[in-house]
Parts: structure tokens; sequence; C-alpha cells
């Protein structure tokens, strides 16, 4: 008897409101294998929501569907517990994401990624979506490695297919899109592309001083001699970095996110739940 691959059909839907100066969860729905946690902060952190995958990764024809929304003056922080891993798939299917997360008036929300490690032949498409008030504070990211790179394996074949837009009060003030099919090898090797590197890495903020907050990172990736970039667009930070060796590209995005975290009236240190 041939054996069938079980498709992940995963949802996770958590919505925050605050009240008294206090946020909590006051609406949640998850179906396997989405799960959410909400441990204690520790001193400082904000309501934190820790992400999990039970199927411990996705491959063709699995979907997931998060959407997250920070209600009016709420204050949270979202993180996976883990890396997220993307295996090979067949030419036939395709695993998908789509993220949503949304920001009311006077809300803060950080969305903190780890890892999303893409196998040799990992084919995705995903899409992720902020809708942000005007006057939200917002702290968002993505780390991206291509292939298993502590086992030799580098991503040479397979999809990925990687959307971003961000609406502030309804209006679209940026969008992205990454296509890499076909030869992905040459494409990440050459110099015109990703030249040589291995992972990537984005953050993107709507904070209040955002020019300061630019100029504090620039000098911060000058300092420590980063392939990385930051500027400013319709009010929006964006920071864009690559590395030739991902454990390294995650220590980058650690300093650079660490600044950013006072804005959201945090630490300027990395979460207990992120670095472990």
């Amino acid at each position: 008897m041939a054996l069938t691959h079980q498709r992940a059909k995963g949802r996770l839907s958590l919505g925050f409101s605050a009240a008294g100066g206090r946020t909590r969860l006051d609406e949640v729905y998850q179906t396997d294998p989405c799960r959410a946690l909400t441990p204690a902060p520790d001193p400082g952190e904000p309501v934190t929501a820790v992400l999990i995958t039970t199927a411990g990764g996705l491959t063709g024809g699995d979907s997931l569907q998060l959407d997250i929304a920070a209600g009016v003056g709420s204050d949270l922080l979202c993180t996976p517990q883990a890396a997220e891993k993307i295996y090979r798939a067949t030419a036939e299917e395709t695993a998908s994401i789509d993220v949503r997360l949304g920001a009311a008036s006077g809300a803060r929300l950080e969305w903190l990624p780890q890892e999303m490690i893409l196998f040799d032949g990992a084919r995705l498409r995903r899409s992720v979506t902020l809708d942000l008030a005007g006057d939200a504070i917002c702290l968002a990211g993505d780390i991206t490695v291509f292939g298993r790179i502590a086992r030799g394996e580098r991503l040479s074949e397979g999809l990925l297919f990687d959307r971003w837009q961000i609406r502030r009060d309804g209006r679209l003030v940026w969008t992205d899109s990454l296509r890499l099919d076909g030869a992905i090898g040459e494409t990440l090797g050459h110099p015109a592309g990703f030249a040589g590197a291995v992972a990537q890495a984005l953050i993107l903020a709507q904070l209040p001083e955002v020019a300061a907050e630019r100029d504090r990172l620039r000098d911060l990736i000058r300092e420590n001699g980063m392939r990385a970039g930051a500027t400013i667009l319709d009010g929006l930070l964006l920071v864009r970095l690559l590395n030739d060796d991902a454990a390294a590209l995650r220590r980058e995005f650690a300093l650079l996110w660490a600044v950013l975290r006072p804005a959201l009236g945090r630490e300027p240190v990395m979460p207990r739940h992120w670095r472990f």
C-alpha cells in the first residue's frame, strides 16, 4: 500500500485588547498544527504569545494561516518557539503560509521571528500583511536561511515566493515580492543576486523619531562591518541584512533589533524566549 502524506491545514487567530492599562488575550482560535502559549512575561516585557507548529515543519501541500490582532492601546510580543523548517517537496506540491498582523490605534506590536530554514528542494509561498493604524508602533521582521547550512546543504532547487505588504490607515505604503525558482543556487551565488549569502534578514518598523533610529542603525552597521542597509520609505524604517554565515546573521539581527526595542518601551535586550 502506498503511503500518502497527511496535509497540515493549521490556523491560529489571536485577538488582544487593553483595559486599565493591561493587555489581555480575549479571542483565540487554533487548529493543528498551530498552537500559542502565553507564558508569564519577564519583568519589563509585555504580554507574550509564543507560537508553535507541532508538526515540526511544513512540506508540499501543507498550509498555515496566522491572524494576530493587537487592539486599541494593547502591548504585545509575538515570537515562535523555534525555527520553522520547510522540507523538500515534489514539483506538484507547494506549502503556503499566510500571516496577517494588525495593530490598532495606540497599540504596540512586536513580531519577532526565528529563522525560517528552507531545505534543498523546498517549495513555499508566503504572504505577510500588516495593517497598522497611523499612531501604532510596530516592529516586525524575518530571517530566511537558504539550506541546512550546518550540514553543508545549500538551497539549489525548489521555490520561494515571498510577498510582504504594509498598510497604514488602509493605505498601501510598502510592498515587496521575492521569487526564487529554477536555478536558485546560481541566483544566490551571483554578484547581482545574493552574492553568496546563505541567509537574509528583514526588519520593518513604524516608530516615533524614525530618522534618529535609522541613523543609529547605520552607525552600528558601519562599525560592525555588516552587509546591511537601513532606509526610510514613507515613514517606514526598512533594514535588510545578508551574510554567508547564518549564525553570524542571527547575531547581527539581534544586535540591530535590540537597539530598536526601547522605542516600544522595552529593554534593549532580546527577550528570553527568543534567546533559548
